[in-house]
């Protein structure tokens, strides 16, 4: 009988699959990947389902040591810091990337009435309402409110790349990475590269 594709048994049937064939083409592909983990880059990306960092970068499991939220934010709070400390300090990432993406729901939140329903979305979203205040004369050139999130959206990844900079974890690094900030298009798939440490 075959599984619905809004089962979640398709999930585990699919996982079957993807670890038999990566076992075919390396029978010691997971004894390998189990000895330990030595990314090279830290990936802050959106919660988007149609954003998955490894699909994106064509990356294979161990390249990237990733942390997704609303809106690719990094916070104050100790998720965001722990995970950026433990990239930092104990992974020694050569890379943090910021990558944000244009249509970004939790950017187009940000740019209208706050919803009664979700009181902890409003509350993470507001640096960004805050951050559309800042820059409403940029924003209100933009004729569509689609153009405005897509600029916002840039305008976040800069606000986050700025807000990395302010940790103190980067003082205490043995070796300091690089921050870039990218944007990625749903529309066409690809990365595009805002900023970046030479």
């Amino acid at each position: 009988m075959p599984h619905s594709n809004h089962s979640p048994k398709r999930l585990l049937v699919e996982n079957l699959a993807w670890s038999n064939e990566s076992r075919e083409r390396d029978p010691d592909y997971f004894q390998k990947l189990a000895h330990a983990q030595k990314p090279t880059f830290f990936w802050i990306g959106c919660s988007d389902s149609r954003v998955p960092a490894e699909t994106v970068t064509h990356a294979s499991p161990g390249e990237l040591f990733v942390l997704r939220n609303i809106a690719n934010m990094i916070g104050t709070g100790t998720n965001s810091s722990s995970a950026l400390e433990y990239a930092i300090c104990v992974l020694e990432v050569k890379h943090v990337i910021v990558c944000g993406h244009y249509g970004c729901g939790g950017v187009r939140a940000a740019l209208l009435a706050e919803n009664a329903s979700t009181p902890q979305l409003n509350a993470r979203i507001e640096p960004l309402r805050r951050l559309a205040h800042f820059h409403r004369k940029d924003l209100e050139t933009y004729p569509t409110l689609d153009a405005r999130i897509n600029r916002l959206v840039e305008l976040n990844v800069h606000a986050q790349v700025d807000v990395i900079r302010q940790y103190p974890v980067l003082g205490r690094a043995r070796r300091s990475p690089k921050l870039h900030g990218w944007v990625y298009g749903l529309r066409d798939g690809l990365l595009r590269e805002l900023s970046s440490d030479p």
